[in-house]
């Protein structure tokens, strides 16, 4: 018979990852702030950090050779948050993976942390920087020995191993920077730095997308067959460039539909925006009063949009792996010969020199871009045919779309429970700053039966939302290619950074508020 002295011993049994966290301690870090940091501190690091970010984009690989390899996620590019060719290849990939690995392990209770735990967090934060090293290794290998070549002078001098290696060493570093530029951000900056570079890169290829002035084919010279490849530069030329009957007979066609960054895409940019914008701003607001100071009131806000964007960020990468998973076992020379799954065109087919999945089961799992890869097929496959049938079109939208929605839904119940945005943790969250719901007794398992009424529900409601309003955002397409997912990514992020910094502001104004925020240090 167990007593209780021995149940007890057995509950408090520490989970297996502490064994490994010596190990992971000793990696590299940021350490936290021992004390509270002011505004301008964390603005400048926030700058300074965005700045070191754009310099690294520029800083490409040495002894690739860029005109010979293949971009293997160049279809989520901008949600990656890294540039083709430079250390910064992978971008928050491995970051974002190694994260998706975490919170299914212990979201799924096979991992045994409770992330309420101050020793418990600083465990599953410790042994994350373990795995993230572990993802750049895994997804810089198959890169560099599948489609980053080196060039002919770089190999000769090193060896073809040697390239090889050195190439991957570079990745590494260029990754885990990418990590603790991560980490300086959350720790001594405002939000996160993964939002922010995701920000940053959208934002970069949207402007050049609507405003590049430059023709389509920069060799070539500026004409209807080639005009700029900006939206409003390209529209402003074909309108210049043409008559009434010249535009009826294909200019407005070039216009909303030509490629690069048509017109409709402007428009499907701008509409996302409001939307994104819109939602973000419909919220519950639960009253709340002090408990101790009589006239003190205040309200806890319970956003539509509760999950935030991290779902789709986490979904984005799970989707941008399993592409490169079937590009691998299609075209590696050794992955392709493997029985069954190797050169599958089921799972996945590719055309050579393509990184993005022409059939199989990749194809109906990447993204829609634009109107043009899915709806004109359907309406017009005499004109636009893609090679596929209606059915298999209709068959990609209904089945990416269902795919993002559900796994939207599933990260953010995950996302809600590992970041403590529970209904256990944010009531335990106002009973420390004394505030307490009117009408109710102060106690923490009367708060949580309150928000359990609430969050739960907005959890699944503001993943499906989230999930829904970026599988339709990469069916209108964007502007700069910036990919659908990436724009409505870009808005949320900049929204919560303008409420971040509010928030920031007013605990450096009321330092009293921090406690409430849980960020006194």
């Amino acid at each position: 018979m167990t007593t209780q002295k021995e149940k007890i011993g057995m509950e408090e049994q520490p989970s297996l990852l502490y064994k490994i966290k010596p190990i992971s301690d000793k990696l590299p870090a940021v350490k936290r702030p021992e004390g509270h940091v002011h505004f301008r501190t964390k603005m400048t690091w926030v700058v300074v950090i965005l700045v070191l970010y754009f310099v690294m984009t520029n800083v490409y690989i040495y002894g690739l050779d860029q005109a010979g390899s293949l971009d293997l996620f160049a279809q989520y590019r901008t949600i990656m948050a890294g540039a083709s060719g430079t250390i910064l290849q992978l971008g928050i990939g491995p970051i974002v993976t190694a994260s998706i690995i975490m919170q299914l392990f212990v979201g799924a209770k096979i991992i045994k942390l409770d992330l309420t735990s101050r020793n418990d967090k600083a465990c599953y934060q410790s042994v994350l920087k373990l795995l993230v090293i572990v993802m750049i290794v895994v997804e810089s290998v198959p890169q560099v020995f599948g489609f980053l070549v080196p060039s002919s002078g770089f190999e000769a001098t090193w060896g073809a191993g040697g390239a090889k290696l050195l190439i991957i060493l570079q990745l590494c570093v260029g990754s885990y920077l990418v990590f603790l530029f991560d980490e300086t951000i959350s720790k001594w900056g405002i939000g996160s730095g993964i939002s922010l570079f995701i920000a940053a890169g959208v934002a970069q290829s949207v402007f050049t997308g609507a405003l590049n002035w430059y023709p389509i084919n920069s060799a070539a010279e500026m004409s209807l067959s080639n005009p700029p490849a900006g939206t409003i530069p390209k529209a402003i030329y074909v309108l210049f460039n043409t008559n009434s009957s010249e535009m009826a007979n294909g200019g407005y066609e070039l216009i909303f539909l030509g490629e690069p960054n048509p017109m409709i895409a402007l428009v499907g940019t701008v509409l996302i925006f409001l939307i994104v914008v819109y939602i973000e701003s419909t919220r519950i607001e639960l009253p709340l009063s002090h408990g101790n100071v009589r006239g003190a009131r205040g309200r806890y806000p319970i956003k539509l949009m509760y999950a935030s964007n991290i779902p789709v960020i986490l979904m984005s990468a799970l989707l941008a792996n399993v592409s490169m998973v079937a590009l691998l076992l299609f075209s590696n020379d050794f992955l392709s010969s493997i029985p069954l799954i190797g050169g599958n065109g089921t799972i996945g087919y590719f055309e050579p020199g393509s990184t993005s999945a022409s059939g199989g089961i990749a194809w109906y799992l990447s993204a829609p871009t634009g109107v043009t890869s899915w709806l004109m097929p359907i309406l017009d496959p005499m004109n636009y045919g893609n090679g596929h049938s209606i059915v298999q079109n209709v068959g990609h939208v209904l089945v990416y779309g269902t795919v993002m929605i559900m796994g939207a839904i599933l990260f953010a119940k995950f996302w809600v429970q590992t970041t403590n945005l529970g209904p256990d943790a944010v009531a335990r969250q106002i009973q420390k700053s004394g505030m307490q719901i009117p009408g109710f007794r102060r106690d923490p398992r009367v708060l949580k039966r309150v928000l359990e009424r609430y969050i739960p529900t907005v959890t699944i409601m503001s993943g499906a939302m989230i999930g829904a309003l970026a599988a339709g955002a990469d069916m209108i397409g964007t502007t700069g290619h910036a990919s659908g997912t990436g724009l409505l990514l870009a808005v949320g992020i900049l929204i919560h950074f303008y409420e971040a910094i509010g928030r920031e502001q007013m605990m450096e104004m009321n330092p009293v508020l921090r406690g409430f925020f849980g960020r006194e240090e």
